[in-house]
């Protein structure tokens, strides 16, 4: 089997804001055709991961290499940014942004205007062809706006919270888009607070803490990484006895958004409503849920609210 091929890489990138350091020591590998997504709280250092790795900011320190030669301008058009913000001229129609932003990539007249078609079609854009960026609805500015970032047929895509600003229905259609070209073999790198949406989309996931990288693996490693199958989730006003009940049966217990969360091995062995029900007979109950462990409790389980020397003790993210 052939070794996967990197196409971004971060190594031992440092990054300040002031006196303030926003990364640490960040290394990170973007292979071809996966989708690499970075998780993490507010302040631990996407956006600007995302901006080094698109040059719109220089690291203080450490390397950024793009098909293995460090990053530079001639290198520019091979780079796709979707920004969360909408990039976009509000008075013209999709078409003529997309125009604007070919002509400003340098394609040549006689490329621009099949691009341009094909991409609004692509994007469900053509309905929109007479209403200017301006009066679209969030959802449709972000189609647009990750239109944009293809016009100039790059080979690596940088997408910064790409459904933020989105209702249901069009988050739903820009993951189909996404998907799309993922399945068409483009490489992407992209940020977001969605776990279900980087369940989805993304290939591996980074978890980061404090300027870098906590954890990082495939969805399924990272859920293997969590001691246990199946989440049993309780209210109840008697945590200590629950809790004392959970260590009987030798289910590592957890504090998750005000609940207590029981680590339970898969059935038949434990795992099911009834099981749980039954082992807390009892016990003063309020609720009781029962869930396959996801990427959500992976992220609870490795940094959320996790000690701090959980980050010293991490690992780069392997290539």
């Amino acid at each position: 089997m052939n070794a996967p091929t990197p196409v971004l890489q971060l190594q031992a990138v440092h990054k300040r804001r002031g006196d303030l350091p926003v990364l640490q020591g960040l290394d990170l590998t973007v292979h071809r055709g996966e989708v690499f997504g970075l998780l993490g709280p507010n302040g631990c250092g996407k956006t600007t991961a995302l901006h080094v790795a698109s040059q719109l900011l220089r690291p203080d320190s450490g390397q950024v290499l793009i098909d293995g030669e460090p990053a530079c301008a001639r290198m520019l058009p091979r780079l796709g940014l979707c920004p969360q913000q909408p990039a976009l001229y509000r008075e013209l129609r999709p078409a003529e942004n997309l125009d604007f932003f070919a002509r400003l990539y340098g394609l040549p007249a006689g490329e621009r205007g099949p691009r341009v078609a094909s991409l609004m079609q692509r994007f469900g854009l053509a309905p929109h062809a007479d209403t200017s960026a301006g009066r679209l609805s969030g959802g449709w500015q972000q189609r647009l706006n990750l239109a944009v970032a293809l016009v100039h047929g790059p080979t690596l895509l940088v997408l910064d919270e790409p459904t933020s600003a989105a209702d249901l229905q069009a988050r739903h259609g820009l993951w189909m888009l996404i998907e799309e070209l993922r399945r068409g073999g483009m490489t992407m790198l992209m940020s977001t607070h969605d776990l279900t949406e980087a369940e989805r989309l993304c290939t591996r996931v980074g978890l980061m803490q404090d300027g870098r990288l906590a954890a990082c693996g495939t969805p399924a490693e990272l859920c293997a990484r969590v001691p246990g199958r199946v989440v049993a989730s309780l209210q109840t006003r008697d945590v200590a006895a629950a809790s004392a009940r959970a260590a009987q049966c030798g289910w590592p217990v957890r504090t998750w958004g005000g609940a207590l969360a029981c680590l339970l091995p898969d059935a038949p062995h434990a795992g099911t409503l009834r099981d749980v029900v039954e082992a807390f007979e009892g016990i003063e109950v309020s609720a009781v849920g029962v869930q396959p462990v996801g990427l959500a409790h992976a992220y609870l389980e490795l940094i959320g609210g996790a000690p701090a020397g959980l980050v010293r003790q991490s690992r780069p993210c392997p290539a």
